[in-house]
């Protein structure tokens, strides 16, 4: 398989699916707003791995964003499990308002 080619047909592929959203009706929010739509439906309670990608959908992400998120400090897993929003995640909402 050709890794390379593959990603690049993703790509497109994911790029085809916006426009196509956007054809349909009003334009879909910014990422900055998705996120800080997230960050205040998240709040501070803890979440588990199906509840955050299931939040992360519902505002226009992937569900694999949650990883995303903890590798950029934005999420920390909790000595419980569950995810929590970290300072950096609600640092950034403040600033934006």
């Amino acid at each position: 398989m050709d890794v390379a080619r593959t990603q690049a047909a993703l790509r497109l592929i994911a790029r085809g699916f916006e426009e196509l959203a956007a054809a349909l009706g009003e334009e879909e929010a910014g990422e900055d707003e998705r996120t800080a739509r997230v960050i205040e439906e998240w709040g501070r309670r803890g979440l588990t791995q199906k509840e955050a990608s299931t939040l992360f959908q519902r505002h226009g992400f992937a569900p694999q964003t949650t990883g995303g998120w903890a590798r950029g400090d934005w999420i920390e897993i909790g000595d419980d499990g569950l995810r929590y929003l970290t300072v950096k995640s609600h640092t950034w909402l403040e600033e934006r308002a």
